[in-house]
């Protein structure tokens, strides 16, 4: 388990839903858009859950290839989610890589890409304990 713990706060003075997340030195803000009440002060949970795959599959395949010495010049992956016909949530996840990589490396550079924790979170056996205090 990690040892850096994330701890995210909501407080009545605050905006509508903004929530106040501490990551180490790190502070970032959630919210919901004002359509749904909100006041769009930061991005959505599930667009800060998108961001945390996307980044780690970005972050993930630039390690690998500066580690082989690759010539990957380049990253940049789109996320999206919605349900399929069954209500599954299904995540759209599209990597676009540049430089001048052959089949057998793009090929990898996608296996990769499969392998990145936040992929493994989000496709594993998930349990989550929760207490209220």
């Amino acid at each position: 388990m990690s040892d850096r713990s994330v701890s995210v706060r909501f407080d009545a003075a605050s905006a509508a839903y903004a929530t106040r997340i501490e990551v180490g030195a790190h502070v970032l803000t959630a919210d919901e858009p004002a359509a749904v009440g909100g006041g769009d002060t930061g991005p959505t949970p599930g667009e800060l859950l998108l961001s945390a795959l996307g980044s780690c599959t970005a972050i993930t395949l630039r390690m690998y290839a500066q580690r082989k010495q690759w010539p990957l010049t380049g990253i940049e992956v789109a996320v999206s989610y919605g349900e399929d016909d069954k209500n599954k949530t299904v995540i759209l996840r599209d990597v676009r890589i540049e430089g001048a990589l052959d089949a057998t490396q793009r090929e990898r550079l996608l296996q990769v890409a499969n392998a990145c924790p936040v992929h493994k979170i989000l496709t594993g056996t998930v349990e989550i304990p929760t207490t209220l205090s």
